[in-house]
């Protein structure tokens, strides 16, 4: 039984040091990384029973995600690929300061997960769980996921189990109309929306003061809770007729990647976890994972309860009104 089940893609991050450049590096650090998976490790280490569907190569670079996911303690349930083809998706990040800054570029065509179908997923991962979470990268990426991810949000739902979403868009898999267009038609089965401000206004286009943004996409989508985060501005949530907001939290950043997604990670441990919060408990244990997250180097955050626990004391929370 798992508290929390997530679906979606990760890859294999290949970066040189710091201050070289690929064209020129020796020398390559490798991660795993992937939106959902990192949720679920995230939420893992904070206490949660999780769980990560999706399809893999079975080959060793397929080995090394399970076993990365394993050792943070998430149960992999997988479909294995045993075509001499298949493939695990790469992608190569360059880290760079101002004016620079940093450039990913991505090798992921025709990674395994891109034909992954509903019947092979052993989704009865999903039968006791008490949340199903996806992000928008995994119908972007090919249209069998497009279909797939629609099929398996409906199966949660008809199943009584909650479910969550983040837009994540991402402008090297799509463009903001195809996106917007597929995030609505994903709407009717989500009860948790979690959206970047930015990509709301880019994919809905929806802007303005963020507590009215929040509120008219969840009378307008019949959401239960909306989360907007607002990058150093925030975030603000709406639940029922309560709006809450919670400031970030100071961090020295080493590695902002995967911040969003030990946000989602932090918010579903504490709201849906063994020590479930209210909503603005919740927002607030988000924002304490993702500042931690930014100190660690690579997608994931390794953090403990007692870090995030040691932020958030500092701090009275969000506020309710």
């Amino acid at each position: 039984m798992s508290d929390i089940v997530t679906f979606g893609e990760t890859m294999l991050r290949l970066s040189p040091p710091r201050g070289e450049r690929l064209e020129r590096t020796r020398e390559l650090d490798a991660h795993v990384g992937g939106a959902e998976s990192n949720v679920a490790v995230a939420a893992a280490r904070l206490g949660c029973d999780t769980a990560w569907l999706s399809k893999l190569p079975d080959s060793p670079l397929g080995r090394r995600v399970v076993s990365e996911l394993r050792s943070h303690g998430v149960d992999v349930a997988v479909a294995w690929d045993r075509r001499p083809e298949a493939r695990l998706g790469t992608y190569y990040l360059e880290h760079g300061g101002d004016p620079r800054g940093s450039d990913v570029i991505y090798d992921r065509a025709g990674a395994s997960v891109t034909a992954a179908t509903p019947d092979e997923l052993p989704t009865t991962a999903l039968e006791d769980a008490s949340i199903f979470y996806t992000s928008g990268i995994t119908p972007a990426l090919s249209p069998t996921l497009a279909e797939t991810t629609a099929a398996v949000l409906g199966a949660s739902t008809q199943a009584g189990v909650t479910t969550a979403f983040d837009l994540n868009y991402r402008s090297k898999l799509w463009t903001p109309e195809e996106a917007g267009e597929a995030y609505e038609s994903l709407f009717p089965h989500i009860d948790l929306l979690f959206a970047a401000e930015r990509d709301v206004a880019a994919c809905l286009g929806r802007e303005g003061d963020p507590v009215e943004v929040a509120n008219g996409l969840r009378s307008d989508f019949d959401f239960e809770t909306v989360v907007l985060t607002r990058g150093e501005a925030g975030s603000v949530a709406v639940h029922d007729s309560e709006v809450f907001e919670q400031s970030v939290y100071d961090a020295d950043t080493h590695d902002p990647i995967g911040t969003g997604d030990a946000f989602v990670g932090g918010y579903l441990a504490k709201r849906f976890g063994p020590d479930a919060g209210s909503v603005g408990d919740a927002l607030a244990y988000a924002a304490a994972t993702a500042a931690l997250k930014r100190t660690v180097e690579g997608d994931v955050a390794v953090v403990t309860p007692a870090e995030v626990a040691a932020v958030t004391d500092d701090d009275a929370g969000g506020i309710s009104r």
